[in-house]
C-alpha cells in the first residue's frame, strides 16, 4: 500500500502517476470536497508531499463515477460517510501539474465520520476547522473555494 513507503518515495510515486497521467490521458479528473459539519467547520487535510491544508479529494479513477470517487475518497481521508447527495459547486481547471486536470468541487453537509483520522505517511494531519479560523497555511486554491461557496464569492474557472 502506498501510505507504506517511505516520504521520498511516496513523492517520486506521485510526480510519476502525474507524468504517466499526462501521457497515457489526454485529460484528467479530480474530485475535492468542501465537508461542512452542523457547527460551520470545515473538513481539511494535510498531505505528506504537498504543502499546505487541503480540501479532501483525489483523482477519478478509470470506470469510477465522480460520485464514486468523491465517496472513497472522503472514506479515505477523513473516514467519512455521505448520508445524504452532495451538491455539485464548480468545474475548474486545475494547471497546477498539467493543463489538462478538472476538479469537480462538491458540497457535503450530510455526512458522518466513523472515527478520527490519524497521520500516516500519505496524509499527515486532518481536522475540522472555523472557516474564519484556518490554518495559516491552507491552499489557495480551498480558501477561493471556500470563499464562493460560504461568502458569495465569483466562482472562477481555474483552480
Amino acid at each position: 500500500m502506498l501510505a507504506n513507503l517511505p516520504r521520498p518515495l511516496l513523492r517520486l510515486f506521485h510526480h510519476a502517476a502525474h507524468l504517466w497521467f499526462r501521457l497515457a490521458r489526454p485529460l484528467t479528473m479530480g474530485v475535492r470536497a468542501v465537508v461542512l459539519d452542523e457547527g460551520g467547520r470545515v473538513f481539511l487535510v494535510r498531505h505528506s508531499y504537498l504543502k499546505g491544508w487541503h480540501l479532501p479529494g483525489g483523482g477519478v479513477e478509470v470506470g469510477e463515477t465522480a460520485l464514486e470517487a468523491l465517496a472513497r475518497e472522503l472514506r479515505e481521508e477523513g473516514h467519512i460517510e455521505l448520508t445524504g447527495a452532495p451538491v455539485l459547486h464548480g468545474v475548474y481547471l486545475n494547471t497546477f501539474v498539467t493543463r489538462r486536470d478538472h476538479v469537480l468541487v462538491y458540497v457535503v453537509r450530510a455526512f458522518r465520520q466513523t472515527e478520527a483520522r490519524g497521520g500516516d505517511r500519505e496524509i499527515v494531519e486532518t481536522g475540522f476547522f472555523p472557516v474564519d479560523n484556518l490554518p495559516e497555511a491552507t491552499a489557495r486554491g480551498s480558501r477561493e473555494r471556500l470563499a464562493e461557496v460560504l461568502a458569495g464569492a465569483p466562482a472562477s474557472a481555474l483552480w
